[in-house]
């Protein structure tokens, strides 16, 4: 099945590209899946999340895979075709909760691989701004900026978006 890494700064419109190609594909057949990484905790974070929910169309159905992503991933149907947004926030996810993130990055990408219909990933670049002043952060752009890596090479397409504007990189 073919997967399609999206990448982008905040707000560039990665999400709605991801979103809109999936609803195209999904013209012919299948079920809109929408995998969310986001956890509402706080007020702001709650909002957010019920306004993507609300800009979303009734088709699509959303599945929570704040931690379990892989595992979402792997029970997706062959007649399904999904986005997963975002996996920055996955990442973050994972160190939040303390969860080894280099095993949580190998399950995905097994699960990418054996994935039965197409996919697209959400995912924010964060390594093209300055170096993080503290260890947190150059962990997590560390981890985000690996994972990237590994995903281009086995991802069928790889997308830039800039501005709403998607730059096609494979």
């Amino acid at each position: 099945m073919a997967v399609t890494l999206v990448l982008g700064g905040a707000r560039s419109g990665k999400s709605a590209y991801a979103q809109q190609a999936a609803e195209t594909a999904a013209v012919k057949a299948g079920r809109l899946v929408m995998l969310a990484t986001a956890e509402a905790l706080d007020e702001e974070m709650r909002t957010r999340i019920d306004k993507h929910k609300a800009d979303r169309a009734e088709a699509w159905h959303t599945v929570e895979a704040a931690l379990s992503l892989p595992q979402a991933i792997l029970k997706l149907q062959s007649n399904d075709i999904a986005v997963v947004d975002c996996l920055t926030l996955w990442i973050s996810n994972l160190m939040m909760h303390e969860r080894n993130v280099e095993q949580g990055v190998n399950a995905l990408l097994t699960a990418v691989s054996n994935a039965r219909c197409p996919l697209w990933l959400v995912s924010n670049e964060v390594g093209m701004g300055i170096v993080p002043e503290n260890a947190l952060a150059r962990a997590f752009r560390d981890h985000c900026g690996r994972m990237h890596q590994q995903l281009a090479v086995g991802a069928d397409n790889v997308v830039m978006v800039v501005a709403g504007l998607p730059l096609t990189v494979k």
